[in-house]
């Protein structure tokens, strides 16, 4: 049987399982209801960015259910860690980060080129970005499970610096474009009832990508110093008592309440449509 990722012998050592059993649930709750959310509205399920979103909610509630076993148990799910899933646990997160940073592209692109963007981009080409995402990650955690433990470290450490790179020009070289765009366009329109939500929209491009930047940045910059130089990196004892690790976690947890906070619809169907008739269905 895998024990426990701490004793459990002290308060503090309590509080840890306990934050971790609450952070999966927060992270599996959210992300099932901003789903069932978009699935439910026709209106949203058959726009781009929301396919994306979609996506992020199905590899979230799979890192949040995969966080009860890696939160609470002595796991570390790393090329040569204790009580592993394979990295299948793992690839959910990587999911959520190649798929958001694919919603950004696929925004750019939108805000840049809306005529070529609405000729070309249908939502089941985005189905299919999104498929190919899926099949790319899987394919990857394949790959490191077939190889020796050494090569997979090495693919892994290639595999974040590439990542990292995508995470510069996008979410930080696309995005700061991004806001500078929209922003003239807001400054040429005039005053209208739909010109605040499009602020708020612009704001929270910047939002987003802050969040992103600071819960996944730690964790990329710890593997590529460890992987690629000759420091010694102190190692966690697993996953559950490795802050660095939990960060992007968090960050599942807090991406859907962004997209509830920047989308009037999508806050209206949650609301109105999802919690509400739990709500009605528990006082039943």
């Amino acid at each position: 049987m895998v024990p426990l990722a701490v004793p459990f012998n002290s308060f503090e050592n309590a509080l840890l399982l306990l934050f971790n059993c609450a952070l999966a649930t927060v992270i599996v709750i959210m992300n099932v209801s901003v789903f069932i959310s978009i699935i439910i509205t026709k209106s949203l399920r058959t726009e781009n960015r929301f396919i994306y979103m979609m996506s992020t909610c199905i590899s979230d509630i799979g890192t949040g259910v995969s966080w009860y076993y890696l939160g609470i148990f002595d796991v570390d799910d790393t090329v040569s860690g204790k009580n592993t899933t394979y990295f299948i646990s793992s690839t959910f997160l990587g999911l959520s980060y190649l798929v958001i940073l694919a919603a950004q592209a696929d925004r750019y692109h939108a805000v840049v080129s809306p005529f070529q963007y609405s000729r070309r981009m249908t939502p089941m080409k985005t189905v299919l970005v999104v498929c190919c995402l899926w099949v790319y990650a899987y394919a990857h955690v394949a790959a490191l499970n077939l190889v020796t433990s050494a090569m997979a470290a090495k693919i892994s450490s290639i595999g974040t610096f590439v990542c990292n790179m995508m995470t510069l020009v996008i979410m930080l070289g696309l995005n700061i474009k991004l806001y500078l765009i929209a922003k003239y366009q807001l400054s040429r329109e005039p005053p209208s009832a739909e010109r605040e939500p499009r602020r708020g929209s612009l704001h929270l491009i910047i939002i987003v990508a802050g969040c992103f930047l600071l819960f996944w940045t730690p964790v990329f910059t710890y593997i590529i110093i460890c992987n690629f130089t000759t420091t010694h990196c102190y190692a966690f004892e697993n996953l559950a008592t490795d802050p660095i690790r939990i960060l992007p976690r968090v960050n599942s947890a807090l991406t859907p309440f962004l997209y509830v906070r920047g989308c009037a619809p999508l806050k209206q169907a949650l609301l109105g449509k999802v919690w509400k008739c739990c709500a009605c269905s528990s006082v039943r």
